[in-house]
């Protein structure tokens, strides 16, 4: 994809406008103008409160009402806890419009004013990368299509699609070892006995350009109508809706629940926003700024054109596969890693893309094109133990 519709991606939408179709009935591919939380303090003036996100609009979207392929196999009979935990995982594949909402409930330091909402949408597909039993893989790409004015001026007309590697979650089952986020973009290997990762699954998130964001253990519990995923306690980089807005907290400290269900799947969250004063440790005086709840609701669709991301993910996984394992490399082989908050020439995920852009990097992945790209993500890491 040419740099310069991905840079166009990320000024429209940024990282968290994505969007996708379905079957039923047709619905809106945008959140509506007078969307707002419900419990979004209604004593402030509507003004101050009203969503921040994207405020792009795409064509309407169909969503699929019927129980997925996926979700049948989850549900069959007879299978055991660990076989449940698999299916409900890859039962995340698919098709998706993508809803987000992110609100403050609390604050704790003056003014004891709260931030603006956030709500975005978007489309995407979730691609199985590897199952490996105890280890499943999954790759979302965003493919998006917006309404623009015609040339006559008379009526909106659909974009070209926009397509664009988005975030990737890896799940490990009885996970021992992991890198977990302790603030100021720094990632420590900690390491459990089996008592403590006993039926446990581990989940990984990464960034688009396949670097570490956070990662966590927990269980999934199974009933008839919805499967569920509950985290520890985890620490998570500012998200992306806030890194480029707010510099009064390091680091998100809270719970991750996924909830599988026959049309879909929700992640909820609930965060604190906490100043810390190093690595791993929280300041001793007014730390927490403030609380927060988030939903996003995965809604599967139909009819939506994923041809783009298709051809794009055929192009580039093998570039992309190469990412990962260097990345995997790294983590494992050090017990500390620190990215550089600066001092670069541009943000690794530009320089990623453009690689994967590249027709020369898109086959062949041989050790001496392994050897450039490792050159190149080693320039954004400040130092490793």
């Amino acid at each position: 994809m040419p740099h310069r519709g991905l840079m166009k991606v990320f000024l429209i939408v940024g990282f968290l406008s994505f969007f996708v179709h379905g079957h039923a009935k047709p619905d809106q591919s945008q959140p509506t103008e007078k969307n707002q939380f419900t419990f979004s303090w209604p004593f402030n003036p509507s003004s101050e409160m009203k969503p921040r996100g994207g405020s792009t609009k795409g064509p309407s979207v169909t969503l699929d009402k019927q129980p997925n392929s996926e979700w049948l196999a989850k549900s069959e009979k007879g299978l055991s806890k660990f076989e449940m935990d698999r299916r409900s995982i890859l039962a995340m594949q698919g098709a998706y419009r993508v809803t987000f909402d992110f609100v403050e409930t609390m604050n704790f330091k003056p003014p004891f004013a709260p931030a603006r909402p956030y709500q975005s949408w978007g489309t995407e597909y979730v691609y199985v990368v590897e199952d490996k039993k105890d280890f499943i893989s999954l790759q979302h790409i965003m493919v998006m299509f917006f309404l623009e004015p015609s040339d006559d001026g008379q009526k909106q007309k659909v974009s070209k699609p926009m397509v664009m590697k988005h975030w990737r979650q890896d799940w490990q089952f009885e996970d021992r070892d992991l890198n977990v986020f302790t603030g100021f973009n720094t990632w420590k290997k900690e390491s459990f006995s089996m008592k403590d990762v006993d039926g446990t699954w581990s989940q990984a998130v990464y960034q688009v350009d396949d670097s570490p964001r956070y990662q966590s253990v927990g269980f999934w519990t199974h009933e008839s109508n919805f499967s569920s995923w509950q985290s520890r306690e985890t620490w998570r980089p500012l998200p992306r809706r806030e890194f480029s807005v707010r510099s009064d907290y390091d680091v998100l400290l809270g719970t991750n629940e996924h909830i599988i269900t026959p049309q879909g799947w929700v992640q909820e969250e609930e965060n604190l926003k906490v100043k810390l004063k190093s690595p791993g440790n929280i300041a001793e005086i007014d730390a927490i700024v403030a609380k927060e709840v988030g939903v996003a609701r995965y809604e599967r669709i139909l009819g939506h054109d994923w041809s783009g991301g298709d051809e794009y993910w055929k192009k580039t996984s093998g570039f992309w596969a190469a990412v990962r394992d260097i990345w995997s490399e790294l983590l494992a082989k050090n017990e500390n890693l620190i990215m550089k908050k600066s001092d670069y020439s541009a943000p690794l995920f530009q320089v990623m893309f453009q690689m994967a852009s590249d027709p020369t990097m898109q086959s062949n992945i041989n050790a001496s094109k392994k050897s450039i790209i490792l050159e190149k993500i080693s320039e954004y890491v400040a130092s490793n133990s």
